[in-house]
């Protein structure tokens, strides 16, 4: 039995609803939701007794029809990686082999029963799945009370599939005590429970006991409007009894006290067994026996507890009546008798499927260091990150520190808990972990993690500058001794160097990489060229690291390939190494290392003209940065989707992405991206001079060598349309050189484009035609070329090829979504007589997520497997068909094989 199941039998639940009329409210709302579809999530937050519990009874006695999971935090297990999840969905363990594949191994791989290779599963996606299945058969409603308590590991789960069960009848209820240990959850609706006022504590006080006027003054005053303190202190025998003045505590702190006197006038072997019950958390009555009988105690000696109401006693479990009860019992007992307690359990823990639960008893038992102890949490943590789980893990490695003799023991068990840390999220005091650890170690290799991990964090708190050069001095202890491993900590030196657009840390990667030998090394060293202006070595470099690049396998050098093939123009490949890796990420389950592939990718796509599919991209790349707590991430993404918006004619998203970037000089080249982006709105607008000083920006420096090289032929039109003809060639040398040694046929076009635009006459007009035979170049860049020849052509009164030019343009323009280039074709075409055709209907009215659904339908996957490879549910897919299929002028998805939308 749960303890909330164990309240509503003590009759808590119904009195504790007095004067909660707005907050039931609130839970009826969620309830309607899933009723009506639409998934819907709700924290309840607030002090111990304030009737969290209460409202999660209402939620479940009003859940008409509904299935309904509820589960309460452990605190002992808050350290256990999805011990959480098992209480709530163990029950429907022969349900997994239903998920899609890799959610099954997953999910199974969460809850101890198999072994995943390839890195922490993306159980949160199983878990979406399964609810989504299961609120199939009928609408669902999960209560988790105590959330607080449930480890993180099972939090980040269910916070993921909350979010993005979008269409699925789910309701989900967190109830969440306010203190030390914060319950995260950024974007869902939340209730701050409050202290009832004078007139509802009256009420309540009134429904459950009557007690002389000054008695009941007492109870109120001492209870501060806590709906359990006050009927815990109605309930006492010395309610009616007089008594001196207190000291004004907390309200939790004086039931606290209340407990302890009941507690303290328990037999002795009542109150060892009370506390060996309180020291596991587990409920379990058959580890309490083993436990129990090597202290000479017998599950009989609960039995005067059990009169006083403090705990209940079934067949199986062992359930206190309030989590302050059993902090009462655990905190006034002597420290020594607490030890006694976890050595006891510990020694009952002999299954092997119980060893985590003995390491933390044998770290609570310990007084002082302990190496076995730490060992045993060593090996915890090892499991818990073979599982997934890489906030247990950092705990663990945390306390194991705490309790090594050993220096060096100790130093790399703190290093260990600072990249755990810093995986679960928790940056900050991963870096004072890294920081403690990196001062303690007297190895190079451990010192180097430790600054690499510094580093990271740095990137996200300080400034990309910052984590690069932290991420060079952790590379220079290791350079002979691991060159492969210094590489990649210098391949993270670069990209934040690259960030930063700093010239200086750009040459003091090439300094370090130049030591250290290998392919990786040299294409890295040929891009921190290219930035640095170095164009022609920096090809040749770079161009090494690609003919085998569809073999590589790590993924940092898969990235990165296909990263640099974008940069020197090997377009085609670029894509194709981008799109296979985000691919096996997909099949993978890889959550964590998606949003950063699908940065590369949208840049690609971009570059190509392919604006929906580069929107879809990072559109769900956002969502999943945002769902994840990648913060930083989500700002790099957003200055794409700028870009995208300023193409598509939306000109408020376009400018409201200056606002997400925050501090331009801290991240420099998504701040040239978004100066980028609103200069195309300022070209689109007819306004070339201030298009004009922004694209100056952008071409300037490390910047304007990236994917802003591709910039130029807009600084170019920019100046030629302003009149300031002596600034129009000022970057044209970049462009011709990038595009002589890429030997792009796109990038050619965009040089010749630029000469037509900066000549006259026959040069001019041969330039442009030139420009538009070349094979290779990208739909957006060749209908750009169109309309600047259009615009030239109906100068020198050429209106019919004017006007074919100008047709052609506004037709690509609207077949790639790039909305925002068609004011300036139609203001052409009018200016020649004409009327423009209307825009076209069709595939480009389709959101960046219908794309993604309607094209692997359109390929025969079903709306479970489209759900698995997008981390939605198969019900919310099927809603984005629904709407998909009017947009695309059909009614059944097999008429959608012959689309390419």
């Amino acid at each position: 039995m749960s303890a909330g199941a164990v309240a509503r039998c003590w009759g808590y639940a119904a009195a504790v609803l007095v004067g909660r009329a707005v907050e039931r409210a609130a839970v009826e709302r969620v309830l309607a939701e899933a009723g009506a579809g639409r998934c819907g999530a709700l924290v309840v937050r607030g002090e111990a007794g304030i009737g969290k519990t209460a409202l999660l009874d209402h939620a479940a006695a009003t859940a008409d029809g509904m299935r309904v999971l509820r589960v309460v935090g452990i605190e002992s297990e808050a350290e256990l990686p999805f011990a959480g999840l098992q209480l709530m969905l163990a029950r429907f363990a022969d349900r997994f082999d239903a998920l899609p594949g890799r959610q099954s191994q997953a999910l199974r791989t969460a809850f101890g029963a198999s072994t995943l290779p390839g890195g922490p599963p993306a159980v949160g996606a199983a878990v979406l799945t399964l609810l989504s299945d299961l609120a199939e058969e009928r609408p669902l409603l999960c209560l988790v009370d105590d959330a607080h308590w449930f480890d993180r590991s099972s939090i980040d789960a269910l916070l993921f599939a909350v979010r993005r069960l979008h269409t699925d009848p789910v309701a989900m209820i967190f109830a969440a005590r306010d203190g030390d240990r914060p319950f995260p959850a950024a974007g869902l609706d939340s209730i701050a429970l409050q202290r009832l006022d004078p007139p509802d504590s009256n009420r309540l006080l009134a429904s459950v006991r009557t007690l002389p006027r000054e008695a009941a003054e007492r109870v109120l005053a001492e209870s501060e409007g806590n709906p359990l303190a006050i009927l815990e202190l109605a309930a006492s025998d010395r309610a009616d009894r007089p008594s001196a003045p207190v000291t004004p505590l907390p309200a939790s702190g004086r039931l606290e006290e209340h407990f302890r006197l009941q507690i303290r006038a328990l037999p002795e072997n009542a109150q060892r067994a009370l506390l060996l019950a309180a020291a596991d958390h587990t409920s379990e009555l058959q580890a309490f026996s083993a436990a129990a009988a090597s202290l000479g105690l017998v599950a009989a000696d609960l039995a005067p507890a059990e009169q006083e109401r403090l705990v209940q006693v079934t067949s199986d479990s062992i359930e206190f009546r309030h989590p302050l009860i059993r902090s009462a019992v655990y905190q006034d007992a002597p420290f020594a008798q607490r030890v006694a307690a976890h050595e006891a359990l510990a020694g009952s823990f002999s299954d092997p499927r119980d060893a985590d639960r003995r390491a933390w008893h044998l770290a609570a038992a310990a007084g002082g260091t302990d190496d076995l102890a730490a060992a045993e949490l060593e090996r915890a943590a090892l499991r818990a990150v073979g599982r997934g789980g890489p906030a247990s893990a950092a705990r663990a490695l945390e306390r194991a520190a705490q309790l090594s003799n050993d220096r060096a023991d100790r130093a790399r068990r703190l290093v260990g808990a600072a990249r755990a840390t810093y995986d679960a999220g928790r940056l900050d005091h991963a870096a004072e972990l890294a920081a403690a650890g990196g001062e303690l170690t007297r190895q190079p290799s451990e010192r180097a993690e430790a600054s690499w991990i510094r580093a990271q964090v740095a990137y996200e708190r300080i400034s990309p500058a910052e984590a690069s050069a932290l991420s060079l001095a952790a590379a220079v202890p290791i350079l002979s001794t691991d060159p492969d491993r210094a590489v990649s900590i210098l391949a993270e030196a670069t990209w934040c160097a690259r960030d930063a657009a700093d010239p200086v840390l750009l040459g003091r990667c090439v300094e370090q990489l130049q030591s250290v030998p290998g392919g990786l090394a040299e294409a890295l060293i040929g891009f921190n060229d290219l930035l640095l202006g170095n164009v022609k070595p920096a090809v040749a470099s770079m161009r090494t690291l690609l003919p085998a690049a569809l073999e590589l396998d790590a993924t940092l050098d898969r990235l990165t390939a296909g990263y640099m093939a974008v940069l020197i123009g090997a377009d085609t490949l670029g894509l194709t190494l981008l799109e296979s890796h985000v691919a096996t990420l997909r099949r993978d389950g890889a959550l964590g290392w998606l949003p950063y592939a699908q940065e590369p990718l949208a840049l690609a796509q971009l570059v190509t003209g392919r604006f929906q599919d580069a929107e879809a991209t990072v559109t769900e790349a956002i969502e999943l940065a945002t769902d994840l707590g990648l913060d930083l991430q989500v700002v790099v993404l957003t200055s794409i989707s700028a870009w995208l918006a300023a193409v598509r004619g939306d000109t408020a998203a376009a400018e409201q992405a200056t606002l997400v970037l925050g501090d331009t000089r801290q991240h420099r080249m998504s701040a040239a991206l978004v100066t980028w982006a609103l200069a195309l709105v300022d070209l689109m607008a007819g306004q070339p001079v201030a298009a004009l000083d922004r694209l100056e920006r952008v071409c300037d420096g490390p910047s304007g060598r990236d994917v802003a090289v591709r910039a130029i032929p807009d600084h170019v039109e920019a100046a030629v349309r302003a009149g300031e003809t002596d600034r129009a060639g000022r970057h044209l040398p970049a462009l011709i050189e990038w595009a002589t040694e890429s030997g792009n046929p796109a990038a050619q076009a965009l040089v010749l484009r630029c000469e037509a635009l900066l000549s006259e006459g026959p040069e001019a007009h041969q330039a442009f035609e030139a420009a538009l035979r070349l094979d290779g170049c990208g739909p957006y860049d060749r209908a750009r070329t169109s309309l600047a020849y259009g615009e030239w052509l109906r100068r020198n009164r050429r209106r019919t090829a004017a006007r074919a030019q100008l047709v052609e343009a506004l037709s690509t323009f609207e077949r790639i979504a790039a909305y925002g280039w068609e004011r300036r074709v139609r203001t052409e075409l009018t200016a020649l007589g004409d009327t423009a055709p209307e825009p076209a209907i069709g595939g480009s009215q389709l959101t960046p997520q219908e794309l993604q659904v309607v094209r692997r339908a359109a390929q025969g996957m079903s709306n479970r497997e489209i759900a698995a490879e997008l981390f939605l549910s198969p019900r919310t897919v099927g809603h984005h068909l629904y709407k998909a299929y009017p947009k695309l002028g059909v009614s059944r998805r097999s008429q959608l094989a012959g689309l390419t939308p």
